[in-house]
């Protein structure tokens, strides 16, 4: 389907040309017919010689609603900009002409009408060269009367020409569909219209309502009137919806796939027309059918930050057009090129921000994003319309090449400074190093991890953490020959102090596998186990807790946990009577 909006000065003849093509009457309220002037949007729609549909969006002319006529070529891929004969170029056409040109609008027609009140010549050449120096400047032009019909055949093969020259619009990717009416329709419930521009409707197809975020349920979907199960794009589109009430969406509302956007009241954006400096501190942003107050920061030459009164579902290279409603004037068009931009709280983060920001140009490019936020959500770029590929450095996080190398490097850094700084410690804990590298997520931390870096309950060391610290090497060369000839006799506190072996120091000493902590915090060489079993099995069998505690020569603080530990372990046997065995003696 072609969908075309109407553009131009009031009174020019855009209903009573769209009413001649369609046969429809586009002027919905009957102050509309009353007065012979569009106040709001209309619609009619017609069937070319091709075979192909036009469905058109007539805008009103008048200077008072400039608001309605921007919602309603918002969203819309073409427009038919018409010029009367008998009156020629106007304020009205200057202004619409400037919204199209600020909103990137690339295809459509012109058409002079009346050419049955004036000759239409001079009207498309004086049209014809305002348009030059608009993104309309390769549009085709057309002399129609739509009382006498001369000249609405070739109108008519025009817009076929105008429909084989769109591109295709993908209904892959997500829906917005931005809303330009929202009615009740007894027994049907809230109904909205809009035009799609890509993704795809289906009955049944969950959708959620931007801003407010409130799950909707499309009941039903009419296409030029006539009810159908699915909807593609470009296409005129009436939903039912369930689950909303009228008076929660309205125009300016957009329904989206769930998840598919993300709503921001912040972007930055290339400006198209007057000078950054030159701009009021307030202005309208027009984008899609929505009208928004928003407050302008001039970054650089031509780049801006807008905060807008509510959020919007954008994406990077929108297009939008900035209005001084106060002065009529369109302030000029803007490209979107950021739609979640950093802070910019520290002294020059300004210009530095607009240096990045002169070198996009509103293209998704997901290397540039990633070489420009070094970590990013993949969620977070699809919802901001770059297509992400590749695969994510850890759970849906993506990283910059480079950013995560030095990020690596970083990491050794910081767990070799933590060694230094706490040397009776396994290692750094992960909580630690996701602060010190400033990363927001934990996961990333365990990504990082390389040889000979290694991630054990949940701190990073190096290969060679076991390894005991000097000052608890030391500690134990003096206690090496009372635990090598007498080793189950572990040491009392009062000795452990005196060789400096602390809380922290007998933990490392326990990690490193050098000493084994039994319960009551008894220490032993860390083979004492194995040790013991062989004392043991040369006892009779089954032997007491004496014999084994005289056997051992140790006390029952070493020989109670010592025997308990070898019970668990298999080596021993515990019998009914509390005598023990040697298992597989």
């Amino acid at each position: 389907m072609l969908v075309v909006a109407t553009a131009g000065h009031v009174d020019h003849g855009k209903s009573t040309l769209v009413r001649a093509l369609t046969g429809m009457e586009p002027d919905r309220w009957a102050e509309e017919r009353r007065r012979g002037m569009t106040i709001d949007l209309g619609f009619a729609w017609t069937t070319l010689p091709s075979g192909a549909t036009v469905a058109f969006v007539d805008v009103p002319g008048h200077e008072r609603f400039v608001p309605n006529m921007l919602a309603g070529v918002g969203p819309v891929p073409a427009a038919m900009v018409v010029v009367a004969a008998d009156e020629g170029w106007m304020p009205q056409s200057a202004e619409h002409l400037a919204a199209l040109d600020a909103l990137g609008v690339a295809y459509g027609l012109l058409v002079v009408t009346r050419a049955d009140l004036a000759d239409p010549g001079p009207v498309l050449e004086h049209a014809g060269a305002h348009l030059a120096a608009t993104s309309l400047r390769d549009v085709e032009a057309v002399a129609v009367s739509a009382v006498t019909g001369a000249g609405l055949p070739q109108l008519r093969a025009a817009l076929d020409r105008l429909a084989a020259r769109l591109p295709t619009a993908s209904t892959d990717g997500p829906v917005r569909l931005w809303v330009d009416r929202s009615f009740t329709m007894r027994g049907s419930g809230t109904v909205v219209t809009g035009t799609l521009g890509a993704g795809e409707l289906r009955v049944g197809t969950e959708l959620v309502v931007a801003g407010s975020g409130e799950p909707v349920r499309v009941r039903g979907l009419h296409r030029l009137g006539q009810p159908c199960e699915q909807v593609g794009p470009v296409a005129r589109v009436a939903v039912n919806l369930r689950g909303v009430a009228r008076d929660r969406i309205a125009r300016g509302d957009a329904l989206l796939t769930p998840d598919g956007f993300a709503s921001t009241d912040l972007v930055d954006v290339r400006l198209a027309g007057d000078p950054a400096a030159d701009l009021p501190a307030t202005l309208t942003l027009h984008v899609g059918s929505a009208a928004v107050p928003v407050r302008v920061r001039p970054l650089g030459v031509d780049t801006l930050r807008l905060r807008l009164a509510r959020p919007l579902p954008l994406l990077i290279g929108d297009r939008a057009l900035l209005r001084d409603p106060g002065r009529h004037h369109v302030a000029g068009g803007v490209t979107v090129l950021d739609v979640a931009p950093p802070p910019l709280r520290r002294r020059g983060a300004a210009a530095a921000r607009a240096a990045v920001l002169a070198g996009m140009d509103g293209r998704p490019d997901l290397a540039g994003e990633l070489r420009r936020r070094g970590l990013v959500r993949a969620a977070d770029l699809r919802r901001a319309g770059v297509p992400v590929t590749g695969a994510p450095v850890c759970g849906g996080w993506l990283a910059d090449p480079e950013h995560w190398r030095q990020l690596g490097r970083r990491l050794a850094d910081a767990v070799a400074d933590h060694a230094r700084r706490h040397p009776l410690e396994p290692g750094a804990p992960v909580e630690v190093l996701r602060q010190r590298l400033d990363l927001p997520d934990r996961a990333l931390v365990e990504a990082l991890v390389r040889a000979p870096l290694r991630l054990a309950a949940g701190r990073v060391g190096t290969a060679d953490a076991d390894t005991l610290p000097e000052p608890v090497a030391r500690a134990l060369a003096l206690l090496r020959e009372e635990l090598t000839t007498r080793p189950f006799r572990a040491p009392e506190a009062d000795r452990l102090a005196a060789v400096g072996l602390g809380t922290r120091e007998i933990g490392a000493a326990v990690r490193a596998g050098v000493l084994l902590r039994l319960t009551g915090n008894v220490l032993l060489p860390s083979g004492a186990p194995q040790q013991a079993v062989r004392v043991l099995a040369t006892l009779p069998q089954p032997f007491t807790l004496s014999a084994a505690r005289q056997a051992l020569d140790t006390t029952r603080r070493v020989a109670v946990p010592l025997l308990e530990l070898l019970d668990r372990q298999g080596a021993t046997r515990r019998l009914p009577d509390d005598t023990r065995m040697v298992v597989g003696r």
